[in-house]
């Protein structure tokens, strides 16, 4: 509490906490939906078995237009990438260093929750455990790092993709829209391939509106070229934003679930489709109708120290909140004290509880022994000043590409693959490679970076 309470006084009187609040919300939120909304059971050979209960939900498909956070999680990316990347070139540095600067915080958690689930795996695997049902527990494990892919693939593409902004504003994230309207028109005629554009489309069209809510609260735009924040501008976007998903989810083809369900004509998430598109319209007025009495409230010392608290293991959270899942499932089934109610029923509902508390209690073990993998990324990371070398710069791209290709893959790879080690060995080798370059070049910098702050020390004197 101590630790909290000094970092709440030192925080600066100009930082934006509501981004921290809104970023803790939406992983919060992502992990109570994958908890409430899972049902377990047991498959034909009598192994424990998880899947989703919306299929047996219908009445609850609306409800997934406020559990559907992650364009939230998109916006506030967008704000705080424009933000800290200006920040960076002002102290001097460039597009390839500030990258190094954010792989730490992102890749290094990752690293810990992939070798400790190819740990397990390999030792289940010893003592013989199939490699289907490796890859099963695995697979479950690792379905959060679908969104990490896309954000990796995001977050590399800001230096670029903000330039642009700042050459044509709002007109950037208009064209990527018309770009996933295409690949909708595509999916819905049955040509499923030219729609995958829309993982990069939609996620970028979101997190470029993030950059213009960045340079609307800082004035980094003429006024007539700014994103219009006010309240008649928040209640317009808020509305327009409903009416337009009500429209393409009603008379319109597309499901009213913005979460996947099996069987659906369409899925809004994945790809991204322009109805959650519309409803992050939507959500981006609430977010401006709501931003000053958060913001008065954030001022307030404990509101503001547990949002504090939160984002130094958000993404630990979020990394280890199914494998905690797997735990639980696996600790109740051995005393054969496992529920399985059917979705939907009495008996399942009345479990939401309970069932989250307990949850909540094995991550909250999970948080305390990785939770300080991300805070130290945070601390020890000295990004340095200056110019990258092309070399260097090339190396940093290369890294990401790795970590993406490697994710993507996993997510790829059947549930039911033969997987010795749980993940595809391409996959595992992809993503050692990729963190080690970055890990790399990071002590690289920061060997730099000591030594030009030991070098002006001595001009100094």
């Amino acid at each position: 509490m101590g630790r909290l309470r000094q970092l709440a006084e030192r925080t600066p009187p100009e930082r934006e906490r509501y981004l921290d609040l809104l970023r803790a919300l939406a992983i919060i939120i992502v992990v109570l939906g994958h908890w409430t909304v899972t049902v377990i059971g047991y498959d034909p050979a009598g192994r424990p078995d998880g899947h989703s209960a919306l299929p047996a939900l219908p009445w609850a498909y609306p409800v997934t237009w406020l559990a559907q956070v992650m364009p939230v999680f998109f916006l506030v990316g967008g704000y705080a990438n424009a933000a800290s990347l200006h920040s960076f070139r002002a102290r001097g540095g460039d597009g390839a260093g500030w990258l190094l600067d954010r792989s730490a915080r992102l890749v290094r958690p990752t690293s810990a929750l992939l070798l400790v689930l190819t740990a397990g795996a390999l030792a289940a695997s010893l003592a013989g455990t199939t490699p289907t049902e490796v890859r099963t527990v695995v697979w479950f494990a690792t379905i959060p790092l679908w969104f990490l892919a896309a954000y990796l693939v995001v977050v590399p593409l800001t230096p670029p993709m903000y330039a642009l902004h700042r050459r044509l504003g709002l007109a950037v994230p208009l064209g990527l829209v018309v770009l996933v309207a295409a690949g909708d028109l595509a999916r819905l005629a049955g040509v499923e391939a030219l729609g995958l554009g829309n993982y990069l489309f939609g996620w970028l069209a979101v997190h470029q509106l993030g950059f213009a809510w960045y340079d609307a609260r800082t004035g980094q735009r003429p006024r007539r070229r700014r994103l219009p924040t006010g309240r008649p501008a928040a209640l317009a976007l808020l509305t327009v934003g409903l009416a337009g998903t009500v429209l393409l989810t009603g008379p319109g083809p597309y499901p009213v679930t913005m979460l996947n369900v099996p069987g659906a004509r369409l899925d809004n998430a994945g790809p991204p489709s322009l109805a959650l598109l519309t409803l992050t319209t939507a959500q981006l007025g609430l977010i401006l109708l709501l931003r000053e009495p958060a913001e008065r409230w954030l001022h307030r010392r404990r509101p503001w120290q547990a949002v504090i608290a939160v984002n130094a293991v958000v993404l630990t959270m979020f990394l280890w909140h199914l494998t905690a899942a797997i735990l639980l499932v696996g600790a109740l089934d051995a005393v054969h004290l496992l529920p399985t109610p059917p979705a939907g029923s009495a008996a399942w509902l009345a479990w939401r509880l309970p069932w989250a508390l307990l949850l909540a209690t094995v991550l909250t073990g999970l948080v305390a022994v990785f939770g300080p993998i991300e805070a130290r990324a945070v601390r020890r990371h000295r990004p340095a000043p200056g110019r990258t070398p092309v070399v260097s710069g090339a190396l940093v791209a290369a890294g990401y590409a790795a970590l993406v290709a490697a994710l993507v893959l996993n997510s790829r790879t059947p549930k039911a693959a033969p997987e010795a080690l749980g993940m595809p060995v391409a996959a595992l080798l992809a993503y050692l490679a990729g963190a080690g370059v970055l890990r790399l070049l990071r002590a690289r910098h920061g060997e730099r970076a000591v030594g030009q702050h030991d070098a002006a020390g001595d001009r100094a004197r």
